[in-house]
């Protein structure tokens, strides 16, 4: 089987099959080949099986790249209201949970099909079960499958990245980058729970107890639900730091907020008869505010501790260090951090610099968003900044 197309886009997931149909609206004769037996398949278990498709807020400061201005160009033509629009034109419901996060009321499926018709309307071509066994160049790309050969003038990496192996993901992006003389970032596991050992696994007794804390790694903060596991560290707040937490640094995790600086000197003179045990127990589940009462050592009324051992034991929650001795992999790692670097890349078309008619987008690129639907628009951004510069000869 061989067929000759004006595009072929390597993935069928959210920024590929954004891509492919934007191009084949756009008049161009668009292959989309896929690895899986179905397209959209991390779409479908996104969200909780909800998708949570895009966030209200996003903008350029919600990204992590070696170049943090290089997505600032794709996310200001297509914007989190273009693809609302997009959905509410489909009569899909959707509701917005904290943190401008946007969630289908009903199941992911809706995002899929959204995508495929918008696919239909531009006569794009799907395949699946579609293993790329080679890729090469002469006057335009052939991409050779255990199906059939099919070849275009434009190429486009939509694969992703290795986060969720079960799943199907695998580095191919990064290897095929490579092939073409593309740089890569080094990818490692991001929006991962983090995982405790030494002093710290006396916290794993703790698992299934979640509390809202301010994490820290770096520079970087996050004011979400912390949970802890039978394993360590997760929950928003540190599936969001670990994106940022090097290993060997700390990760500190400010328990409680919301409380002023001197809190329980406030405390001791309102009620010296109150303990700290008590009034952690007012704040957190009891079995992290006993574990915390007992690290800390400062038994009986606060009217009897100093305003030296207050203050420490204030400074000690607002900055409790965990040690993660590293994380669950790109196994539980929601996305990639890394990946083809953004300097080979344009940031107006997506187009490799030096490879022309070679393209990039989505995961697979140095882009990381936070947690929260940030990825999907990325993805949409990144898909629709591709798709119109695509009908331009290479």
């Amino acid at each position: 089987m061989s067929d000759d197309y004006d595009a072929i886009v390597l993935g069928a997931g959210a920024a590929g099959l954004m891509c492919a149909a934007r191009a084949g609206q756009r008049g161009l004769r668009v292959l989309v080949l896929e690895k899986a037996d179905k397209p959209g398949r991390k779409i479908l278990i996104s969200g909780g099986g909800r998708c949570n498709f895009t966030n209200i807020g996003a903008g350029p400061a919600n990204y992590l790249s070696a170049n943090p201005h290089f997505a600032k160009s794709a996310l200001a033509r297509y914007t989190p209201r273009d693809f609302l629009a997009l959905v509410e034109s489909y009569g899909i419901a959707w509701h917005e949970k904290t943190l401008g996060q946007l969630f289908c009321d009903g199941s992911a499926q809706h995002i899929v099909d959204l995508l495929l018709a918008e696919c239909a309307k531009g006569d794009v071509t799907i395949r699946c079960a579609q293993e790329v066994d080679q890729v090469t160049r002469t006057d335009g790309f052939c991409v050779a499958t255990r199906i059939g050969r099919y070849t275009a003038p434009r190429l486009v990496i939509a694969t992703g990245g290795p986060s969720i192996p079960k799943m199907g993901a695998t580095g191919f992006a990064y290897d095929l980058a490579r092939q073409f003389g593309l740089k890569v970032v080094e990818p490692r596991p991001a929006l991962v729970p983090l995982t405790l050992g030494g002093e710290d696994v006396l916290f794993r007794e703790l698992s299934g107890v979640a509390a809202p804390v301010e994490a820290h790694a770096g520079k970087t903060s996050f004011a979400e639900a912390a949970l802890f596991t039978h394993r360590g560290l997760s929950g928003p707040a540190i599936l969001q730091v670990s994106s940022y937490w090097k290993h060997g640094e700390p990760v500190a995790i400010d328990f409680l907020p919301q409380h002023s600086q001197d809190w329980l000197l406030e405390a001791k003179r309102g009620n010296p008869r109150s303990s700290l045990r008590g009034l952690l127990r007012d704040q957190l589940p009891q079995r992290l505010a006993d574990t915390l009462a007992d690290r800390i050592g400062l038994n009986g009324d606060l009217g009897n501790a100093s305003d030296k051992a207050l203050r420490a034991a204030q400074d000690r929650l607002r900055r409790w260090l965990f040690h993660p001795n590293g994380s669950e992999g790109f196994a539980k790692a929601e996305v990639t951090a890394g990946g083809i670097s953004t300097a080979e890349l344009s940031s107006q078309t997506m187009e490799a610099k030096k490879v022309p008619g070679l393209y990039a987008i989505g995961e697979a690129v140095d882009v990381t968003g936070w947690l929260g639907g940030y990825n999907f628009q990325w993805a949409w951004a990144s898909g629709v900044a591709c798709a119109e510069a695509l009908d331009r000869v290479p």
